[in-house]
This record gives C-alpha cells, sequence and structure tokens, in this order.
C-alpha cells in the first residue's frame, strides 16, 4: 500500500502544531567584533545586528522543551503524543537518551518512543519526515524537536553568524492538520562542508565558494525538484521559501535557480537570531505557519551531508492554531547584550574566578534522581485528596492543621501554573554563575510552595508579589564527571512584545 492510499484511509498528514524558542540575550555583534578588532579589525565592517545566545543555564535540552511548551500549550493531559524525535548536533549527552529527558520534563506518559536524531545540519527535516512517515504508519502523534547550542572560536565569523534556537512540530492526521505534507526530495552525499569530530566541541569548516558552487546550488535544486514532482507542484506557484544559510544571499540564488518567485523568499532572521544550526530550519517553518493562509504552499529546504526539501500546503485549519508565544514573539522579546566575557563565560569559554565557595563536590545521586524524576523533571507535586493542600515534593505522608494524612496525594502538575513571588533575596556570596544569585520562596496557583531560583531576570524585575512562570533550566553541573542536573525556575511573566503581532502578520 501507497503513502498515497494510507492518507485516503485515515485522512491528511502532516503538521498539527507548532512553536519555537529563541533565548531571550542577544550579543551585539559590533560589541564582539570591537572586543576582538586588535586581532581582526575587518570583522567590524559586516557586524550588523544580534544573535541570540543561552543563558549560562540554558543547553540544547531546555531549549527543546522550552519550544515544545510553546506548540503543546499547558494542556495537562499530553497522552496524544505517542512519539518524540529530538534533533540536535548540541547533545549534552552521549550516552544517555537526551530525548528520554525531555519526555519526562514535558510528562508524557511512559510508553512514548523517544528517540534522539543527530549527525547533520538537516537532521531536524530528517526527523519530520521520519516523524510523517511513522504517524501515516499508525504510530499516533509524533512530536519533532530540534535544537543547537554551538560553540565557536573567538573572532571567527561563525561566531558572529551563529545563534541558538529550538522549534517544534507536532505530526498527526485528520482535521486538524495545519500543513499538509505533499512531498518530499533527498539526495544523500557526503559532501563535507564542515565537520566536528567525536570529543570535539567546535566545527571545521571548508572555503565558502567551493561550498556554495559544487554543494549547495548542485545538490539542493535536485532535491526540491524531487518534492515538487512528488508533490505535483510548479516551482512558481511556491508561497514561502525556506532555506536557511549563513552565505548572503544564497537563499534568494537558490530560489532563482529553482523556479521559485524572489518575493516568496522566507526572512532568515539573520540580522536578530543567526543561524540555529539544526533548529534553523524548522524554526523558519514555524516562524512561516504563524502568518500563513489557507491553500499556501511552502517549500522547505536544507543542505548538510546532502540535500532535502519538503512540500507542505497550508489547510483551513492554520487560522485556528496559535502557539503559546510563537517565533515572532520570542525574537520580539530579545534583549541586546554587549559584554563579549559574559557571551564567553555563559558558552563556556571563559573561566572565571569562583572563589572557595566554588570549589565544592556537584556530584548527583542517581539513585535519588531516579526516585524523584517526576518531581525534579516534571514539576509534580502532591495534592492530597481529602484536603485539597499541595505538597512538594510529594510524599504519602500530608501534614495538615487536620492532622496527617497517609497515601491521599494525587500527581498535581506545577510547571504550568502561574505563581506570585512571596519573598526573595539576590545575594553575591555564594558562588553563581550569573551574580548575583536570586531565589526566592513560590506560592502556586491553586496551592503550592516552593524554594526556588529566578532566572533571565534583570535589575528590579523581582518584587514580593510579581508573577512568575515556571521553565526547565540547568540546575547544577558536575564537571568533574560531566553530569547536568536540571531542575525548574521562576521567570518574571513578561506582557507580549510589542511588534510581534506585526510580525507574524507580515
Amino acid at each position: 500500500m501507497t503513502s498515497k492510499d494510507i492518507t485516503g484511509l485515515t485522512g491528511i498528514t502532516g503538521i498539527t502544531g507548532y512553536g519555537g524558542y529563541v533565548p531571550r540575550l542577544r550579543l551585539s555583534r559590533q560589541a564582539a567584533a570591537q572586543a576582538n578588532a586588535w586581532y581582526a579589525p575587518g570583522a567590524a565592517k559586516g557586524a550588523r545586528g544580534t544573535r541570540s545566545f543561552n543563558n549560562w543555564d540554558e543547553d540544547s535540552i531546555t531549549l527543546a522543551v522550552a519550544a515544545a511548551r510553546d506548540c503543546l500549550g499547558p494542556a495537562d493531559d499530553r497522552s496524544a503524543v505517542r512519539g518524540l524525535l529530538l534533533a540536535s548536533g548540541t547533545l549534552p549527552f552521549a550516552d544517555r537518551s537526551n530525548a528520554g529527558v525531555v519526555a519526562e520534563a514535558l510528562t508524557l506518559e511512559e510508553g512514548v518512543q523517544a528517540l534522539d536524531v543527530t549527525g547533520s545540519t538537516r537532521a531536524g527535516l530528517a526527523a519530520l519526515l521520519q516523524a510523517l512517515a511513522q504517524v501515516r504508519g499508525g504510530a499516533g502523534d509524533t512530536l519533532v524537536l530540534a535544537a543547537d547550542s554551538r560553540k565557536t572560536r573567538a573572532a571567527s565569523s561563525q561566531e558572529l553568524d551563529y545563534g541558538d534556537g529550538a522549534a517544534a512540530l507536532r505530526v498527526g492526521q485528520g482535521a486538524g492538520v495545519l500543513a499538509e505534507h505533499l512531498g518530499t526530495g533527498t539526495v544523500q552525499a557526503d559532501f563535507v562542508d564542515h565537520f566536528r569530530g567525536a570529543g570535539e566541541d567546535i566545527d571545521y569548516h571548508w572555503e565558502e565558494r567551493w561550498v556554495r558552487d559544487e554543494g549547495i546550488a548542485r545538490l539542493v535544486p535536485r532535491a526540491v525538484a524531487e518534492a515538487l514532482a512528488q508533490a505535483g507542484v510548479d516551482a512558481a506557484a511556491i508561497d514561502h521559501f525556506i532555506f536557511p544559510t549563513t552565505f548572503q544571499k544564497m537563499d534568494q540564488q537558490l530560489a532563482k535557480a529553482c523556479g521559485v518567485r524572489a518575493e516568496a523568499v522566507a526572512d532568515n532572521l539573520a540580522s536578530s537570531v543567526g543561524d540555529t544550526g539544526t533548529a534553523h530550519g524548522m524554526l523558519l517553518l514555524a516562524h512561516v505557519l504563524e502568518r500563513a493562509q489557507p491553500g499556501q504552499l511552502i517549500l522547505l529546504a536544507q543542505f548538510g551531508s546532502g540535500a532535502q526539501a519538503i512540500v507542505l500546503r497550508a489547510t483551513d485549519a492554520i487560522t485556528a492554531f496559535r502557539p503559546a508565544r510563537g517565533v515572532a514573539e520570542w525574537v520580539a522579546r530579545g534583549v541586546e547584550e554587549t559584554s563579549y566575557t559574559r557571551f564567553l563565560a555563559f558558552k563556556g569559554q571563559l573561566q572565571l574566578e569562583r572563589g572557595m565557595r566554588g570549589e565544592q563536590d556537584r556530584k548527583t545521586a542517581l539513585s535519588t534522581a531516579w526516585r524523584h524524576r517526576r518531581a525534579l523533571l516534571g514539576l509534580v507535586a502532591g495534592r492530597c485528596e481529602v484536603t485539597g493542600s499541595v505538597h512538594f515534593p510529594p510524599s504519602r505522608l500530608s501534614y495538615d492543621p487536620a492532622g496527617a494524612q497517609l497515601d491521599t496525594q494525587r500527581p498535581h502538575k506545577l510547571a504550568e501554573r502561574r505563581a506570585r513571588v512571596l519573598s526573595w533575596s539576590a545575594e553575591y556570596l555564594s558562588f553563581h554563575r550569573s551574580p548575583p544569585h536570586r531565589y526566592g520562596q513560590v506560592d502556586f496557583e491553586g496551592g503550592g510552595r516552593i524554594l526556588m531560583e529566578f532566572t533571565d531576570v534583570g535589575e528590579g524585575e523581582i518584587d514580593s508579589g510579581t508573577e512568575v512562570e515556571m521553565v526547565l533550566r540547568i540546575k547544577d553541573i558536575d564537571e568533574t564527571r560531566g553530569f547536568t542536573r536540571y531542575f525548574w525556575k521562576a521567570v518574571p511573566v513578561r506582557p507580549a512584545a510589542a511588534g510581534a503581532d506585526a510580525a507574524r502578520k507580515g
């Protein structure tokens, strides 16, 4: 039975939800170029705009969780998600299921199939195509995530071109499909434009002109032509053409070579975000879906160890879905950072003096982490069925003024609930990677109080009564053993950024 036969039996297959995430911090390219002007004076000439970069407590796992939550929204029941694919070239663990950590943080059911996908910058698109095949085969809704947080050499062009970010696409079938999958094209080729050996942190890049002329210009049009032919669509009919690239005007040149209209070329977000690697194709797709109209055709192509392309058509359902915030909102929320040393420190490329308080052993008790995994990774508390009181961490005993209760607590998720600051502190005495260390007591809507850290906080943004929301972040890093521990932190609830609605409509 062909894929078209299966589609006819089960309904159309495609994207049923989308979301993205771009970190709040944006490095001023001019500030970075000026810091390195003594070594690379020519870099300042083309250093315009900003690029996104992680806070110290963000990595590809936390980025992916943020994008997934943007896509899924605050729904308490996520049992319909039966598969999770996490694509990234910068996964924090080489021998641990990174997708499994994400699944725990999203409180997905234990029966979910969670897999890591890696190996090239088009791994995100490859994961999307794999998800489409799984859904057609009856595997159920699949969540596709892509995230990257790459390191670069100081004063390199990649330092200015790259960005950090993540994207999420939910794949399913039926009336809820927002963008129907029409066709795919793939060219598998071991064309090495860049590579990173095992155990290395930074990519090695080959000469730009050769990559453009012999790689992109020859391989991508073949994948595009195959995808268009399979979809039965003429190139001139494409309404949105997406091709992530750091090469100036390469997307426009490629569109012309493929017969796509110039006005269909989508904004690459180069001036504000930069190229987010494995995530960038999906991030741009999520950005396009925010403003796509029913019937419009979308062509996404990506290069890396060959080339791949996919053709989608927006359905009437496209206007009924909105992510929790969306790419336009995350882009608009950026805060410019002019401290180049902060950027290097947060990337782990500048070792700052920690003092004696920063010398303690940060070993994680893996047995304890396992027993409390739902509380730690999912922020799941216990709610007493007798008194209604909320306890964190959950336990068998509930202590209330009316008396102790035994085995009356049921799982109560807190991650999607708003909260307010009861009390707070900001201090420089203890070691912290981004001083001052801000923390305090937080009271959740519907009950529950936790002593939490605050992150992504500017001066004067936290006070008693401040409304906050939860984000998964790095709690601590055991540098001796190479283990990262995650927990939830609180960030101030910020109003919608000005310009985000206009960006969606544009």
